[in-house]
C-alpha cells in the first residue's frame, strides 16, 4: 500500500510566512507530511524550477447572481469555476444574494441547488443583506452564522440593495453580537443620483460617464461613514474594492483610531483607467463597474497598498457579463445610456497572473506576500483557515503550481469563462499556474483539464472569535 496517493516533489514552496525547499505528502484529500525525499506514492508530481503555493481563495466572485429584468451573468458554476480552477485557484466565495421580500434560507437553498455537482473548485458563500427585516437581523441571520455562513455584504449604492446607515448599524451590531464579519460597498448612492441627473441633462449618456458620476469623493465619503459607524458599533469590517488613495487614508485613519479594518483592492484598479471607458467608445461599456477605474494617481497609490499592507486581501470583483449580447453589456436599454449597463467585469481567471507578473515577477512584492493577498489571509478572514490557504500538515490539499518562466499575452479566446471578453486583453503576463489540485486532486495539469465538474465541494466557514485581534499578514515595509 502506498504511503501517499500524491507526492509533490522537489518544488520551491512558499507559505504566507515563508520560502523553502521540500516535498510535500498528501492522502486523502489532506497535506499529510512536509519534508525532503518523500517517497511511496501512487503517483508523483515533479515541480522542479518551478513554485509550489497555496492555491488561491478569490473571496469576491459574483456567478448565477440575479442582475435586473432581462439581464443575465455570463457564468453559472461550472463556467466559473472552470475558469477559476485554470487560474490557479481552489476556493471561490460567491455572493448569495437576498432578494428584497425573500428569506435568507429562501435563497440560499435556491442557490446552493445551482451549485451542486457543479463546481471544479471548492466554493463557500457570503451572503448579500438588501432586506434587514426584524426576523432576518432577529432570528435568521444569526442561526446562519452559527451555521457555517458568517459573512456578509452590504452595500451603500444601488437601489435595490443599499442600506441607510440605520440599517447598517443594526447589521453590524448583529455581526458584533454573533461573529460574524460584514463586507462593506462603499459608495453614495445620493451623489451618484445627483450626477447622473446632471450628466442625463447634459446628454453625456456614453459609457464614460459612469466614472464622473461614481468620482473618488462618493466613495471617499462612504468609506469615511462606513468606518464611523463600524466603530460607534465596535466590530470589524472588510472595506471592499478600494480604488484610490483617498479612501486608502480613510482606513489608515480609522485604524489609528482602533477600528478593526481589512482592506481590498481589484486587478482593475492596479491595470485599468478612466481613460479606458473614454478612449473606447461604446466598448467602454466592457469596462462598466463600480467603483470605476480611476486615474494613473489612484493606480499609484492602489499598487502603494499593495506593497506596503494596506491592503490585506487581492480579489477579482468577478462579475460577468457577456458585451455583444441583448441580455449582457448591451442589452437595448444599455446601448443608449451608460446606467443601463450592467456593472461589472470578469476577472477570475486573471486575477492570480496579473499580480504575479506585475507584483512578485517585477519586484514589487515577494513571494510570501503574494500568497498573502491571493489565500492565507481570504482564509483567515473569513473563517476558513487553517483548512484552507496554507501549505501545512492537515490542510486540505489545495495547491497550486506555477511556472515562471512562461510568457504569455492575456487572450480571451485562451480563458474558459462564460463572457465574450476579457478587461486585461493584451496584457503581457510572466508567470502562469500550470497545475492546479483541489483537495488532492489533480483537476488541471501542465495546462490541461484532468479533473472533472463535482469534485470541488461546498466547504462552511467559522465566525470569528469576537473581539480578537487580527492575525493577517502584512508587509513590514
Amino acid at each position: 500500500m502506498s504511503n501517499y496517493d500524491l507526492i509533490i516533489q522537489n518544488g520551491t514552496v512558499a507559505t504566507a510566512a515563508d520560502v523553502f525547499q521540500a516535498d510535500i505528502g498528501i492522502k486523502d484529500g489532506k497535506i499529510v507530511q512536509i519534508g525532503q525525499s518523500l517517497s511511496g506514492a501512487a503517483r508523483t508530481i515533479d515541480a522542479s524550477g518551478k513554485y509550489v503555493l497555496p492555491g488561491g481563495i478569490d473571496s469576491h466572485v459574483h456567478i448565477s447572481q440575479p442582475s435586473g429584468e432581462g439581464i443575465e451573468m455570463a457564468d453559472d458554476f461550472e463556467s466559473g469555476t472552470l475558469s477559476a480552477v485554470f487560474g490557479g485557484n481552489t476556493t471561490i466565495m460567491p455572493f448569495c444574494l437576498q432578494e428584497k421580500g425573500k428569506s435568507l434560507r429562501e435563497v440560499l437553498t435556491a442557490y446552493h441547488a445551482l451549485a451542486e455537482g457543479q463546481c471544479y473548485t471548492d466554493v463557500s458563500f457570503h451572503l448579500i443583506i438588501s432586506d434587514p427585516s426584524d426576523a432576518v437581523l432577529g432570528q435568521e441571520l444569526p442561526a446562519l452564522v452559527a451555521d457555517g455562513y458568517p459573512s456578509l455584504k452590504v452595500f451603500m449604492t444601488y437601489e435595490s440593495l443599499r442600506l441607510d446607515d440605520a440599517q447598517i448599524l443594526k447589521t453590524l451590531d448583529v455581526a458584533r453580537r454573533t461573529g460574524a464579519t460584514v463586507m462593506v460597498h462603499c459608495e453614495n448612492e445620493d451623489a451618484i443620483r445627483f450626477l447622473i441627473e446632471k450628466h442625463e441633462l447634459a446628454g453625456d449618456v456614453a459609457p464614460r460617464a459612469h466614472a464622473s458620476t461614481r468620482p473618488v469623493a462618493v466613495e471617499r465619503e462612504a468609506t469615511h461613514r462606513a468606518l464611523t459607524l463600524a466603530e460607534i458599533v465596535d466590530v470589524p469590517v472588510v472595506i471592499v474594492h478600494v480604488s484610490n488613495g483617498e479612501a486608502m487614508e480613510e482606513i489608515a485613519r480609522a485604524r489609528t483610531r482602533g477600528v478593526k479594518v481589512v482592506g481590498e483592492t481589484c486587478p482593475q484598479y492596479l491595470t485599468l483607467t478612466a481613460k479606458d471607458l473614454d478612449g473606447m467608445d461604446w466598448e467602454g461599456a466592457k469596462l462598466v463597474c463600480s467603483p470605476p477605474p480611476r486615474d494613473e494617481d489612484a493606480q499609484k497609490e492602489c499598487w502603494r497598498g499593495i506593497e506596503t499592507g494596506a491592503f490585506e486581501l487581492f480579489s477579482s470583483d468577478h462579475c460577468p457579463f457577456r458585451y455583444n449580447d441583448q441580455h449582457g453589456k448591451l442589452n437595448p436599454k444599455g446601448r443608449t445610456n451608460f446606467r443601463h449597463i450592467p456593472n461589472g467585469i470578469p476577472g477570475i481567471e486573471t486575477r492570480l497572473p496579473i499580480l504575479f507578473s506585475q507584483g512578485f515577477m517585477a519586484g514589487r512584492i515577494d513571494l510570501p506576500r503574494f500568497v498573502a493577498l491571493t489565500s492565507t489571509n481570504h482564509a483567515k478572514t473569513y473563517g476558513l483557515y487553517p483548512q484552507k490557504g496554507t501549505i501545512a500538515v492537515g490542510a486540505d490539499a489545495d495547491i497550486a503550481i506555477w511556472d515562471p518562466t512562461i510568457q504569455r499575452t492575456i487572450r480571451h479566446a485562451e480563458l474558459h469563462d462564460g463572457a465574450d471578453y476579457s478587461p486585461y486583453e493584451g496584457i503581457e503576463i510572466t508567470g502562469w499556474p500550470i497545475t492546479t489540485i483541489v483537495a488532492g486532486k489533480t483537476v488541471v495539469e501542465n495546462g490541461v483539464l484532468v479533473g472533472t465538474k463535482g469534485h470541488g465541494q461546498y466547504r462552511k466557514a467559522a465566525a470569528r472569535q469576537i473581539n480578537k485581534q487580527s492575525n493577517l499578514t502584512r508587509a513590514t515595509s
